[in-house]
Formats: C-alpha cells, structure tokens, sequence
C-alpha cells in the first residue's frame, strides 16, 4: 500500500527500546510493517545488541561501535546508556535509573545528528512502557509519541486503572481482596501483577510503569502487541477512558503462514538446532516443550521436581534450561540425562518459533512472557501455566480462564510445585479436547488479523494514514 505521494518518501519513523530481545523484536517487526507501507524506520538502541548481534558481522574495531547499521531496511543506531557491554553487573534498579539519565540526553542527540535540518522529516516516535522518558524527549521537538504496549490489553487496563488510582487493589491492610475490572473475570491477588500488589519488592519498575501510565496525555497513540478478537472485552472497557489499538500479533511471519525469511527479528542467544533434528523422529503431537525464558533460574529442588514429573509421564520432552551468564549452572539431578537420554532432550536454548511450529509438539510448560503465549497462541499450541513474576500471574489467568488455551500449576504455599502437580498438569492439557479446539480457533483468528483487511492491518494503516495526513503533529 506504499503511495507514491513524494512527500511520504521522506516520513520518518524512530522506534527506541532497551537492550531486552522480547522489547526489540515487537518493534522490528511493527517497523517493518511501516516500511512495506511506504514510510522509513529507525530503531535506536542501546550498545549491547551492536555487541551483542551485530559486531561478528562488521568490519568494525572489536571496542569501536558504528554509528549505525542497517538491517532489512531498518536502520538501527546505537546509544550509551551509561553501562557499555556489561549491564548485569549492577542492580536491574540501577541500571533504570542511569539509562533514565543518559538515554533521554543520547536519544535527543540522535534526533539533532539524524533528522534535523535534513531532508528527513521525522513524523513519530514511537516508544514502548520501559523507556516512558521517550515521550518527553519527543515533546521537547514537537514530535508525535506513540507507544508500542508490549503485554496484554489485559495488563495495560489494570496498571492504567491502579496507577490512576480508579479502581480498589489490594492494601498492606487488606493483601487478600479481590479486584473487579470490567473486561476481565474476578481476579485473585495470585492473578495479579506483582507491581501492583503491596508485597511487590521492585523499585525502578512500578515507577517506570506509573510515569508513563499517569501522564497518557504525552502519547498520540497507544498501540498493542496484540489483536481485538483475543482481547476484545478488555479492549473495549478501555475505549472511554484511554482506548488502546491492537496492531499485533507481532510474531515471525512463518507463524502466520507466510516467509520465514522475512523475519526481521534478532536474537541475544545462539540456538541450539540439533533439537530440531530430534524433534523429527518423534511422534505428531506427543511432545512436552518446557521452557521458562533467559531470566528465571530454579532451585535445584525445583528442578527435580520438574525431571521426575517429566521423567514420569513418560512422554517425550525438550526441555531449554537457560543459565545465567557469569553463574554456575544449578544441577540437574543426578544422572537424569543419561537415565532419560531416549525420551528427552535438555538443551541450553533452541530457535523456539521453529520447535512451536513443529507438528512433534503437543503442549508448551511456560513461564508465561508474553512473547512466548504469542507464539503458542498463533501456532495453536496448548499452554501449561508456570507464571513468576510481572505480567506473568495475570498472564497465567488469561491462558486458562480467559482463552482457555491451557492448565495454569498451583504451587503451595512455599511456592514450590510438587511433581504430582506437574503430573497433573500434563494429564489434564494431554486429553482435555477443550484444549486442543480452542488453540486452533485462536490461530486462525491471529492469521486473520494481520491478513489484509484484518482488525490488526486495518488499524495499522489507519495509524500510518494519520501519519501521512500529518494528523499527528504534536
């Protein structure tokens, strides 16, 4: 749909993220939709990923990071955000709070350096929830800011309504109330985002998050990561008050039936492919994948207990076990590999959108990220709720009670899960049909979306005709 109207040749967006592959990748990927529509993109970025990504691939100096690259037609420029290649070696609060410094400063050099008194008419930042300091850089040049929301329209209704305090949460005085939202079931503080509840030990994030949610008025638009027939109640409940516009699902083109090769997508981590090769040999729907992200590292009583609940089932299973860079890894129990080297496979990462896709896989035991109930929802893969912390909870809530697409695990009070709870889980996802059905169903709604004259594609033209029109001038 690329006009040919030549003052759109020079309409520019800039996308800004942190250095986190699941903030990265859902813009990518909403670029690339602007660029097949006729518009320029530019992602800015912090240093990490150039050393992290793209330094192997360049002729550049080991220590020497480029100004910009460009991939897939997205020009990607990097900024200092106080920390250079090592960013865990201090708190996460920490790390906040000097890219709060330095990132509004480097982004307002970029847009000096990159567009001003150029040909380059930049007509929109477009930020995400964690780098909400983005919306006041943009108002400082009277630039349009939009927001890529990267959670549910779920969470984006709950953190609006508590952070504007329009709704009772739980209080130090009374932990164990229920909320009622309209759009959403009555949720439990177990359903609930670990920010909002009144034990929530993080301080950097649930600041970030009340910055931007309490000042919406700095943001045109509010864009979502996700589509209007998985979430059109909550969607709907939020179209007085602040509305917000799928323009999702943002996952790899092959998960929705189109070129994998299109993917403009990175990743942090090399995958470990010969699973891929194992995944062939096995089965049509018998294998458990279980994987739990790059952040969370269980106890080595924890993963016992996940081994011999896998080891019992006695169905085939890859399960990625991520350890965290510079720590040792927690053991496996002993012996477990070798003893289950003919049913499973354990391996340290794999490329997850392929293993998803394989027709091997029967369900997915999940931490609950976003990005990960994306990719099963839109490969129509059944979910077993394993959430953590953050969105996860809430998360874990949609995936059985809402799209009803999976198990969620009661852990006891301790928080630990038994075997037998695992076990359960894994019997219930196996022969309830209500779980094979409804996936399906959703997977043809998330194709349906984004195919042309779809919910998400018709609202991602409108956002690029506002764009076009000059609607959006700040």
């Amino acid at each position: 749909m690329a006009s040919t109207d030549k003052t759109q040749e020079h309409l520019h967006i800039l996308m800004v993220s942190l250095s986190a592959q699941g903030h990265i990748n859902p813009l990518l990927r909403l670029g690339k939709t602007l660029l097949a529509r006729g518009l320029h993109v530019t992602l800015a970025t912090t240093e990490l990923v150039y050393h992290r990504i793209f330094k192997s691939s360049t002729a550049h100096a080991a220590d020497t990071v480029p100004t910009s690259i460009t991939t897939n037609g997205i020009q990607i420029i990097f900024f200092s955000d106080g920390f250079g290649k090592s960013p865990n070696k201090d708190t996460y609060d920490t790390y906040m709070e000097l890219i709060g410094k330095f990132g509004p400063v480097n982004v307002s050099n970029i847009i000096k350096n990159h567009f001003l008194n150029t040909s380059k008419k930049l007509a929109c930042i477009i930020n995400n929830p964690f780098v909400p300091w983005v919306a006041d850089v943009a108002a400082s040049y009277n630039i349009p800011c939009a927001c890529l929301w990267i959670q549910p329209c779920a969470l984006y209704a709950i953190y609006y309504r508590f952070y504007n305090s329009l709704n009772e949460f739980p209080t130090l005085e009374n932990p164990s109330m229920s909320v009622n939202l309209p759009g959403l079931p009555l949720l439990q503080p177990q359903d609930l985002p670990s920010f909002v509840l009144p034990s929530n030990p993080f301080g950097s994030m649930p600041k970030v998050l009340a910055e931007m949610l309490q000042h919406m008025k700095k943001l045109k638009w509010v864009l979502a990561n996700s589509f209007y027939e998985l979430e059109k109640e909550v969607i709907d409940s939020m179209g007085e008050l602040c509305p917000i516009t799928t323009v999702g699902p943002l996952v790899p083109p092959s998960l929705l039936g189109e070129d994998e090769n299109e993917d403009v997508g990175i990743e942090m981590w090399k995958p470990q492919d010969s699973c891929m090769e194992w995944l062939t040999h096995q089965p049509p729907s018998s294998v458990i994948y279980v994987s739990f992200g790059s952040l969370i590292v269980f106890t080595a009583k924890q993963l016992e207990s996940i081994a011999k609940a896998l080891k019992n089932s006695n169905k085939p299973f890859l399960w990625v076990i991520k350890n965290k860079e510079g720590e040792e890894p927690v053991p496996l129990p002993e012996g477990f590999v070798e003893e289950s080297k003919e049913q499973g496979m354990v391996v340290p990462w794999c490329p997850q959108t392929k293993v998803l896709s394989h027709p091997a896989i029967a369900c997915f035991l999940t931490h609950c990220g976003w990005n990960s109930m994306l990719e099963a929802i839109t490969t129509g893969t059944p979910m077993i709720a394993w959430p953590q912390w953050t969105d996860q909870p809430t998360n874990a809530k949609l995936i059985s009670d809402v799209f009803r697409v999976g198990v969620r695990l009661t852990p006891g009070s301790d928080g630990f899960v038994a075997t037998e709870e695992v076990e359960r889980a894994f019997e219930q996802v196996f022969a309830a049909e209500e779980l094979k059905r409804n996936p399906s169903e959703l997977k043809r709604a998330a194709r349906e979306a984004v195919a042309h004259g779809g919910s998400s594609d018709r609202n991602i033209q409108s956002f690029v005709d506002e764009i076009i029109s000059g609607k959006l001038d700040g």
